[in-house]
């Protein structure tokens, strides 16, 4: 009987990674098929914060995904090359980036959703809601109708 290969899911956050959206995407790719999970937050050079976004971030995503969640972080200030570095340690089928609001994320200012699809894996966009925006998330796939 032939069995389905785990897919791997890089998830690149840092304040958002605790989000409803976030952990709902997660759920929802752990119901599909067996999955593990990487938690990646790329640019934390203050231990506290990523002590309290691992603290707060990795229990739901547990949760959501069935089982345990591997943790990475980066502290070199440069997100895209910390995701390259991650992607060159290892394989993953799908990537996903979890943002701030459109008008506070660097990441999004720095194209960094763009950046990170070019290197050839899936990636799909979580932003986090702002009061501006309707509940809920804006989700893009990257190559399948990014929002304008």
């Amino acid at each position: 009987m032939a069995t389905t290969p785990q897919r791997r899911i890089l998830v690149v956050a840092n304040r958002t990674a605790a989000t409803p959206d976030v952990v709902e995407a997660v759920k929802r790719y752990a119901r599909e098929q067996p999955t593990t999970f990487v938690l990646l937050i790329p640019d934390a050079p203050r231990s506290k914060q990523t002590d309290w976004t691992l603290e707060q971030a990795l229990p739901l995503l547990q949760r959501a995904a069935g089982g345990p969640v591997e943790s990475l972080t980066g502290t070199s200030g440069d997100p895209f090359g910390v995701v390259q570095d991650v992607l060159a340690a290892g394989r993953y089928d799908r990537i996903i980036i979890s943002t701030l609001p459109n008008r506070t994320s660097n990441w999004l200012r720095r194209d960094l959703p763009s950046r990170v699809a070019s290197l050839g894996v899936p990636t799909e966009v979580i932003t986090a809601a702002d009061e501006r925006e309707s509940a809920g998330s804006i989700i893009g796939r990257l190559g399948g109708g990014w929002p304008s």
